[in-house]
């Protein structure tokens, strides 16, 4: 069945089931949108049931240097002459049947984010989606040692004290938007729930971060109620931090800096603990 520039393959039975967005672009650094979702797809065994044609939707001839132009082509292989593959930009959906949940993995658009929008909300509109969440990653200034800030925004009032309790910080900004904020208004029009947790990475560190992706799926799978053994993932973040400890250990310059970048999410943190304190004890709980 194809609508417009969604194809969808198949309609799995489920019922009123959420949905997790992650994108690659802006806000994937260190691959923790679309990471977070390829290891949610992996675990509740995720199938493909749609994805939305990339034609109208990105730039693929970009002028400029070769350089430049190379970031916005299509990906092609060629192996001893012959043509094996050329890759355009993947948005595809995926479902798991016993999580009774919805997957979506794809590139921010270029061009007409209304319509690539309006795509995502055909399968929500199909399967009776009430829930939509999405998982992005930002460079900021944190250590790799302490756990990645999550961010959070959301579509309606009455979400701020369910979320209160999975340690974020509720975001204030203002500034250039991501395809997400757009699909959050929607969401909102619409009165369907959105969660935004952005996860913060450290702006020294390139690659995949998979301590990120442990901070986002660990909240998700809480909201979501999932069953799911994260220590595969867990002992993949602790060898990705001590391979980080040993690179920086040789870079004197690099260790003085990330002390300071400790110091001040230690005084941060203990600033949120005398608030925490203070409520606490508001509701008659000593701590001592």
């Amino acid at each position: 069945m194809k609508m417009r520039s969604l194809i969808v393959h198949k309609k799995p039975e489920l019922k009123n089931p959420r949905m997790v967005l992650g994108f690659s672009g802006w806000m994937n650094g260190g691959e923790a949108s679309t990471g977070t979702v390829e290891y949610l797809i992996e675990k509740v065994k995720g199938e493909k049931f749609a994805e939305i044609e990339p034609e109208e939707f990105y730039i693929f001839n970009f002028p400029g240097s070769m350089d430049t132009a190379s970031l916005f082509r299509p990906s092609t292989k060629i192996k001893n002459g012959l043509l094996k593959d050329i890759q355009f930009p993947k948005n595809e959906f995926f479902y798991g049947r016993k999580s009774n949940i919805l997957l979506f993995k794809g590139k921010e658009p270029n061009f007409l984010w209304r319509k690539y929008s309006n795509c995502i909300f055909e399968i929500v509109s199909i399967f009776k989606v009430k829930e939509i969440y999405f998982v992005g990653s930002v460079a900021g200034s944190i250590p790799h040692t302490r756990e990645p800030r999550i961010w959070c925004s959301f579509s309606h009032e009455k979400l701020r004290s369910k979320l209160k309790k999975y340690d974020i910080k509720f975001s204030d900004y203002e500034g250039p938007s991501s395809i997400t904020t757009l699909l959050m208004k929607f969401s909102k029009e619409k009165r369907i729930n959105m969660i935004s947790f952005v996860a913060e990475v450290p702006i020294y560190v390139q690659g995949k971060n998979p301590k990120a992706i442990e901070s986002l799926v660990s909240r998700l799978i809480k909201l979501l109620g999932l069953d799911i053994d994260l220590s595969d993932l867990h002992e993949i973040s602790e060898k990705f931090e001590k391979k980080l400890d040993e690179i920086v250990s040789s870079k004197p310059e690099l260790v003085e800096q990330i002390k300071k970048l400790e110091d001040i999410y230690d005084k941060e943190l203990v600033e949120e603990m005398g608030d925490m304190e203070e409520w606490l004890k508001k509701q008659g709980v000593k701590l001592d």
